[in-house]
């Protein structure tokens, strides 16, 4: 479903960065794309993650006041600036905070639809049924590396009559992906987790790579792998996936 206007508004002090990156994609397959992307956090937050905002066209909205909620309130300000001027259909406000319910009820006061996105364990059933609807992402954790065990010594045994070998099992040759390929999947690791990505944030991400040229096409590129690339929809295609061939 495409709508005109959507905007989306990020606690970025709030939630994970994980987080962030899974509301983009979810906002962009409900509704066709965020028009507005906007992340409130402070000076710090901002240097860390300035690789993400540029490559998700998020707009940081630093924060330089001192206070537990100046964050929130910077936030709030913008929300009802852009309700009165821009007139949006849907506005999402990506944080757990409980605090924005007076907001939410006044966006709504002013025709927009009002959506929460939130982290899951931190964010509350009272806080989701403000909203006209809300959505409970999963904050997915770097796995730690496998800890590798010494086998436990085998105690002496009375020697037995040697078993005949199991014939050798074939082995199965892996695909390897080509080398290009790979490139994108390592520019874009969201197509490896399996979401759905904007055409326009995979081009951004690729050009910043150079696998993709400033003149250059998304779609031709990824019709290069058909077998790995889905484009969507297929006529007027603004969005990618990953096909399982890719991520095996």
């Amino acid at each position: 479903m495409s709508i005109d206007r959507v905007m989306l508004l990020i606690d970025a002090d709030n939630v994970s960065v994980d987080v962030i990156e899974q509301g983009v994609a979810w906002v962009a397959k409900q509704f066709g794309g965020p028009h507005v992307r906007r992340a409130y956090c402070t000076a710090e937050s901002a240097l860390k993650h300035q690789a993400l905002f540029k490559r998700l066209s998020i707009r940081p909205m630093v924060n330089l006041a001192a206070g537990k909620n100046s964050t929130d309130i910077a936030l709030a300000i913008d929300a009802i600036d852009l309700a009165i001027a821009e007139r949006p259909e849907v506005m999402v406000i990506a944080s757990s905070d409980s605090d924005f319910a007076p907001l939410v009820a006044r966006l709504r006061e002013k025709g927009c639809r009002v959506i929460g996105i939130g982290q899951q364990g931190k964010v509350g059933d009272e806080t989701q049924t403000v909203y006209d609807d809300y959505e409970v992402l999963t904050h997915h954790k770097a796995r730690a590396p496998a800890r590798t065990e010494r086998p436990a010594a085998k105690a002496p045994t009375a020697a037995k009559t040697p078993a005949k070998r199991a014939p050798r099992r074939k082995a199965v040759a892996v695909p390897v992906l080509p080398e290009k390929a790979q490139a994108i999947l390592r520019a874009l690791p969201a197509l490896g987790r399996g979401e759905v990505v904007e055409l326009r944030v995979a081009a951004e991400a690729l050009r910043e790579t150079g696998l993709l040229s400033r003149s250059g096409s998304s779609t031709k590129l990824f019709g290069q792998f058909a077998e790995l690339f889905e484009l969507q929809p297929p006529k007027a295609p603004n969005h990618v996936r990953a096909l399982p061939a890719a991520m095996a």
